[in-house]
């Protein structure tokens, strides 16, 4: 399934539920299932800067594609951090570059995010677009 499937398939998924305190409820909950990061990736190198909250992000590449994980002190942004690591990994950085984060805005999601919790998710999304163009060049 290329990117723009996935995203298409999480907005459908997502759309399903009427309301954007639903929809973050959901992602939560999917949070909670999402294993942690080995002790070892929890280390400063991982650790993604001017977030509240410790979220860490894990991007590798292999096969000619981009991959990642996260993880996070805070339920919450685990929980929005993985669904860009979910949508983006697997995808390769032409892909990545060219597919933001911006079918998130209709859903709801970010109007439930407190300014610091938006902030995570840029981060997130930063590094991930940062990661993509690394690996084009």
């Amino acid at each position: 399934m290329n990117l723009a499937d996935r995203q298409h398939q999480f907005v459908t998924q997502l759309t399903a539920l009427k309301h954007g305190q639903d929809r973050l409820a959901l992602l939560v909950a999917r949070a909670k299932e999402r294993p942690p990061l080995a002790k070892e990736l929890r280390g400063p190198e991982n650790l993604l800067p001017g977030c509240l909250a410790k979220l860490w992000l894990i991007a590798k590449f292999a096969d000619g594609k981009c991959f990642f994980d996260c993880d996070s002190d805070s339920l919450v942004v685990k929980a929005i951090a993985g669904l860009l690591c979910d949508i983006y990994s697997g995808s390769t950085p032409v892909e990545i570059l060219a597919h933001s984060p911006d079918f998130l805005a209709p859903l709801g999601i970010t109007q439930h995010l407190t300014p610091n919790r938006r902030n995570a998710l840029s981060r997130v999304w930063d590094r991930i677009r940062e990661f993509a163009k690394e690996q084009k060049t």
